[in-house]
């Protein structure tokens, strides 16, 4: 039984924080309630302490007193998961957002980013130097969760996962000591934290290789959700065929309304969202295949990268309600496709929908058991969003999310990418890292034995 921070005596917390270069935040301070909220309104909960770190000390001195006062423990990076599993209620969060630096080495290409950093602040550094890591859709998405988690997004059918362009971390381990990891130091715990989520320890550093990416051609092309079967099979075939250099993420989605045109407003769609990194004639030779299925809406054109990564971050700002449900698909039969149009016909607020990100190119190359990212062989990680900025909206979003989930999953490759999953239990993170997961296993008794690091799609230690 965890203790918590109110059972704890005041001098014993104010010993705390003598200890650190940042601050500490407690329910009774004028700034708790907005320190304690993340990215998902839904979720509300009262964290006892907040330990806001500046440095590796102070990760290091926040593990130290969590463990000998045997307090629950949250670490927060971006604060962008779904389930809200960078807080808890009554315990600790060891917040991570003052650990914020971007150091760019040109002569390798390689970037070494704070364990705090958003991914908007990763691009702005690198874009100038015409580079880039591969990293989801959304800027204001935290490095560290997306990474630990496995990193899908525009770049990966031609440059892999985020972990996949991973080289080396830096980490705080449940005992308190400092270890870098990579491909020749502690090399089970590399193996474990590429895709393994935060179950190993706190990374406070990363080290990434970056591409030479400067612009991309991207943007939505939009059918009627009328047309989403027809639209749906044709894509499976064009995009599993696709050159690596072309990524395009299939939806069933509204348009909210600006900066679209006011003829598409709250209707549902059936849009892929494109990302080409090369040239415009090959782009234009390979795009006139989708042209000539006639979409209603087209607005696809060259930009800087850091745009095509910052194109959703208008409409689904911070504080929404969230709701999330996902499974990997091998294929989108006429079953599948069938309930993708009923349920996409029924979206129940504006900025719902659902998301197919294809896993071929680059990111199918990588070993089953070269990462804990067990699904190399799926071809689609989806997800299902229930959005609102209206928190009475609760109850319906997460309805409509779980009845589409429950239609599409048994046809589903039985886990999911851990990124886009709630609180779900133990049973679902075993089937999401398959035949990795007793490995997992054990490298946690190994670095974690009492699983102090919890607060997470947990990895239980082996006995």
């Amino acid at each position: 039984m965890k203790n918590s921070v109110k059972n704890l005596d005041a001098i014993i917390i104010e010993e705390f924080a003598t200890h650190l270069r940042g601050n500490i935040v407690r329910p009774s301070d004028v700034d708790y309630n907005e320190t304690r909220k993340v990215y998902n309104g839904m979720i509300d909960k009262r964290p006892g302490l907040f330990a806001m770190c500046e440095d590796v000390a102070d990760v290091m001195a926040s593990v130290n007193f969590g463990r000998y006062n045997n307090l629950l423990l949250a670490v927060r990076g971006g604060g962008h998961n779904g389930g809200g599993l960078g807080i808890c209620d009554d315990g600790l969060v060891i917040d991570l957002s003052g650990i914020k630096f971007v150091r760019v080495d040109t002569s390798n290409n390689t970037v070494r980013v704070g364990g705090g950093n958003l991914w908007g602040e990763v691009d702005h550094a690198t874009h100038p130097f015409g580079l880039a890591i591969p990293a989801g859709i959304i800027s204001t998405t935290g490095v560290g969760g997306l990474t630990l988690g496995g990193g899908v997004g525009h770049l990966s059918r031609k440059y892999g996962l985020t972990i996949d362009n991973l080289l080396e971390a830096d980490m705080v381990l449940a005992d308190g000591s400092f270890v870098t990891v990579n491909a020749n130091q502690n090399t089970d715990l590399f193996w474990a934290i590429r895709g393994g989520g935060g179950n190993f320890g706190i990374v406070t550093s990363f080290k990434f290789q970056a591409h030479s990416i400067k612009n991309v051609i991207g943007g939505p092309t939009l059918w009627p959700i009328e047309r989403t079967e027809e639209i749906m099979e044709w894509y499976h075939k064009f995009i599993q065929n696709a050159p690596d250099e072309l990524n395009g993420f299939i939806a069933t989605m509204v348009i909210p309304g600006p900066p679209f045109p006011e003829y598409l407003h709250n209707k549902q769609f059936c849009g892929i969202v494109w990302c080409y990194v090369g040239g415009q004639d090959k782009f234009n030779e390979l795009f006139k295949t989708v042209k000539e299925l006639n979409p209603i809406f087209e607005h696809v054109g060259e930009m800087p990268y850091p745009s095509i990564q910052t194109l959703f971050d208008g409409l689904l700002p911070h504080g929404l309600q969230w709701y999330w449900r996902a499974d990997f698909f091998n294929e989108l039969g006429s079953e599948v496709r069938a309930q993708h149009l009923k349920f996409g016909s029924n979206i129940p607020t504006p900025l719902s929908q659902m998301h197919l990100y294809p896993i071929t190119g680059a990111a199918s190359r990588v070993g089953a058991e070269d990462t804990p990212w067990a699904y190399r062989d799926a071809k689609y990680a989806g997800v299902i969003v229930g959005v609102s900025p209206n928190p009475k909206d609760a109850n319906k979003i997460t309805k409509w999310c779980k009845e589409y989930w429950d239609a599409l999953h048994p046809f589903s490759s039985g886990g999911a990418y851990s990124n886009f999953m709630m609180d779900e239990g133990q049973e679902r993170v075993k089937a999401s890292y398959k035949h990795n997961y007793n490995r997992l296993t054990e490298i946690k008794k190994k670095y974690d034995p009492a699983n102090l690091f919890n607060v997470n799609q947990n990895i239980k230690p082996s006995n």
